[in-house]
């Protein structure tokens, strides 16, 4: 069994920060690429940025300059660094990774429960 456990999220005013962090655990062989996901009210899950093993990052252009996204390999854990953070990015955000189960050798994607940030004055 696998699981993604997000922390870090919580109130924040605008123009403030926030790290979100996520960490796998269990059965897991490697872990390929690692990324972020948000979910506004009323709004589709769109992809916020991702990183690759090799540290390799892509993001969404909105994001770009204000979050930074970085992984510790040997703890398994992503983080997204949020800064300048505005009312429009309040949303619930899911952590996303793709990994190699260590008992079947099957490669599978898997999401996080989510965590919540929330940006207001």
């Amino acid at each position: 069994q696998v699981q993604l456990v997000e922390s870090g999220g919580g109130l924040v005013q605008p123009g403030g920060s926030l790290t979100l962090s996520c960490a796998a655990s269990g059965n897991i062989l490697t872990v390929n690429y690692m990324a972020w996901y948000r979910q506004a009210p009323g709004k589709q899950r769109e992809s916020v940025a991702s990183v690759t093993s090799g540290g390799s990052t892509n993001y969404a252009h909105s994001m770009r300059g204000r979050f930074t996204i970085s992984r510790d390999n040997a703890k398994n854990t992503v983080y997204l660094q949020m800064n300048n953070l505005q009312p429009e990015d309040t949303a619930v955000y899911y952590c996303n990774a793709e990994i190699k189960v260590q008992s079947t050798f099957v490669t599978l994607v898997y999401w996080g429960q989510g965590t919540q940030v929330t940006v207001s004055s």
